[in-house]
């Protein structure tokens, strides 16, 4: 990246019959599909808002690190999702504001034993910030493993199939956060890594991360050189490159850092991360003038604003692309993406208003949407799993064990057959490091195979429900619905040496509660969330339901926002017996959701 656009298409309306193509339901498998039930586009309390308008965060959900690239009329963006697998999501957007599952870069993390089902030890790392980059007919995304090296792989089409990673650089010599641009004019490709202070000499006085820059070949495969320093600042990283009339820009997130007794990453509101611009007219190397481009503001509390990619609309408006990040007590949910207008004022960009007229920009609650004639949509969510190809939505923690479940077995349903906890040992599960909580971290959740997962959506109300059929459960399997990011919270079901069914919840630290013999094949579970206040439910009918458990608090953590899915393992450490089928999935939350039809 990044050659913008500026002779974009122009755009046309939708009709509902077009959204409805696009939405992931379908008719009801126990019902008759000549008489499906119609769910119109909804609206909520952020994304857009069906007058016009759009509410920040438009993806409220853990879609942290973006990059934006831009293909005609179409938006292209991936974000990070370290140890999920599939990684690295890719969404697509026709107007900026409501944005569509499209595939993931990467089908497994393939590059590591330590990111496989049978040692789930790669925890926050896994795939970090990369880049998107649509060059000569091909597509490639690179990205820095922190453990492992800089990489690229490559798609001739964005839905993949994408390539097996190529390793460009070792992690011996880069940190993070690569940001790719191929210069037509003059046939040069480059990149601008985060490099920390891998390289960091002496003579550089300047507190905080080196950014250098390295020329790459012009299929963008390879390392040409040994680099340049452009840039050393706190924590200075998630670069990007442009080339705008002829003028060089890289943005750059740095902290300011107003309490030296927490690190980088680590919440805390007296630090703040900013987003600045370096320019040059001279050369891609510099030297360059630095300005910051945006910062909080009174709309997010304390939450800092920066990372991520700018945009052009048919009508020449650029805005931009970014993430709220961690430093505040809300975000249970993750890290969401914000759209902001931008203002060139005297060569310099504005990132949405500015509020205190310092020259700063602060980013926007609500404002006009950049393009209008599209329907609302959303990320899926619902799934009645008749489908023989697992829903986008879905990631597995860790890869995961390909041979422990399907959706062919018994068509219609997802089977998650149960699998062998991993040994509680350094080499297979949590490491309790900075990037991890050590709260429950030895449990057997976290080194269970096969756990499927999707993100929550919104910060204020949410309710998710699920059916399964329990009668494939053998003895001394555990199997049910599971929330879980910094923390998890179990409801389900759990069979004795005797084969007999119980009801249990289990909270962060393995602690059980026993519920009720359960005689039936059937159990709904319903799970409801008021900010990051949440509860459980069940149901034997799908009609009456009873509360079962506290009410519990979930958590950011291990980089990871609240979660919603299901798990399935068996504590005799000698057997997989045992497997749990899943018919259906519906989750309503206070957000945009595309019209759709029901399928229960």
């Amino acid at each position: 990246m990044k050659l913008l656009t500026q002779n974009i298409k122009s755009l046309i309306g939708c009709s509902l019959l077009v959204g409805l193509a696009g939405c992931n339901a379908v008719a009801d498998k126990n019902t008759s599909a000549s008489a499906p039930k119609l769910i119109p586009a909804q609206t909520g309390s952020f994304g857009d808002q069906g007058d016009g308008t759009y509410i920040n965060p438009i993806l409220n959900a853990d879609y942290p690190d973006s990059d934006i690239e831009q293909v005609g009329d179409t938006y292209y963006m991936i974000t990070s999702k370290q140890h999920m697998s599939p990684g690295m999501p890719i969404l697509e957007s026709k107007d900026m504001v409501n944005w569509t599952n499209t595939g993931h870069a990467f089908p497994k993390l393939s590059w590591a034993p330590e990111y496989n089902w049978d040692r789930m030890n790669g925890y926050s790392f896994g795939t970090w910030a990369g880049d998107i980059a649509y060059h000569e007919g091909k597509w490639y995304v690179y990205q820095i493993d922190y453990q492992h090296g800089l990489m690229v792989t490559m798609a001739d089409d964005i839905s993949g199939p994408w390539s097996e990673p190529i390793m460009m650089l070792p992690h011996a010599e880069v940190l993070d956060d690569p940001g790719v641009y191929f210069d037509h004019e003059t046939k040069k490709a480059y990149v601008i890594i985060n490099t920390g202070l891998k390289h960091k000499s002496p003579d550089n006085k300047i507190e905080g991360n080196e950014n250098y820059i390295y020329e790459m070949s012009w299929d963008g495969t390879k390392i040409l050189d040994e680099g340049k320093l452009v840039y050393t600042g706190m924590g200075a990283e998630a670069a990007k490159i442009y080339k705008i009339d002829g003028t060089w820009y890289i943005t750059m997130a740095q902290w300011t850092m107003g309490d030296y007794s927490t690190k980088p990453g680590v919440k805390n509101p007296k630090n703040d991360r900013k987003q600045l611009i370096l320019r040059s007219k001279e050369s891609i190397y510099g030297p360059y003038e630095v300005k910051t481009i945006l910062e909080k503001g009174k709309e997010f509390n304390n939450r800092s604003a920066s990372q991520g990619g700018f945009m052009t609309a048919p009508d020449g408006s650029w805005w931009y692309m970014h993430q709220l990040i961690q430093n505040d007590d809300i975000p249970f949910q993750g890290r969401p993406q914000c759209l902001e207008p931008v203002t060139w004022v005297d060569g310099w960009p504005i990132i949405g208003f500015d509020e205190d007229n310092d020259g700063i920009g602060e980013p926007l609650k609500r404002y006009k949407k950049p393009i209008n004639g599209y329907p609302i949509t959303a990320p899926k969510s619902d799934d009645d799993f008749s489908s023989s190809k697992l829903g986008p939505q879905w990631e597995w923690n860790h890869n995961p064990r390909d041979s422990h479940w399907s959706l062919t077995e018994r068509p219609g349903w997802l089977r998650l057959k149960a699998s062998k906890v991993l040994p509680n040992n350094s080499n297979h599960g949590p490491k309790i490091n900075e990037w991890t909580n050590n709260d429950g971290s030895d449990s057997d959740f976290w080194r269970a195979p096969n756990t499927l997962s999707q993100r929550m959506m919104g910060i204020t109300t949410g309710t998710a429900v699920a059916k399964f059929d329990i009668s494939g459960m053998k003895p001394n399997q555990l199997a049910g619905f599971v929330r879980y990011g910094g923390v998890f919270n179990l409801l389900g079901v759990e069979v004795d040496a005797n084969g007999k069914k119980h009801l249990f919840y289990m909270d962060k630290m393995s602690n059980k509660t026993k519920g009720p013999e359960i005689t039936g094949n059937d159990l709904y579970v319903r799970t409801s969330n008021a900010r990051d206040q949440a509860t459980y439910e069940y149901s034997f009918n799908g009609k009456n339901y009873k509360a079962f458990g506290p009410s519990f608090t979930i958590a950011f953590g291990k980089w990871t926002g609240d979660r919603l899915g299901f798990f399935s393992w068996n504590e005799q450490r000698d057997t997989d017996a045992g497997h749990i089928d899943v018919d259906w999935f519906t989750y309503d939350y206070d957000g945009p959701k595309a019209a759709r039809i029901a399928f229960k």
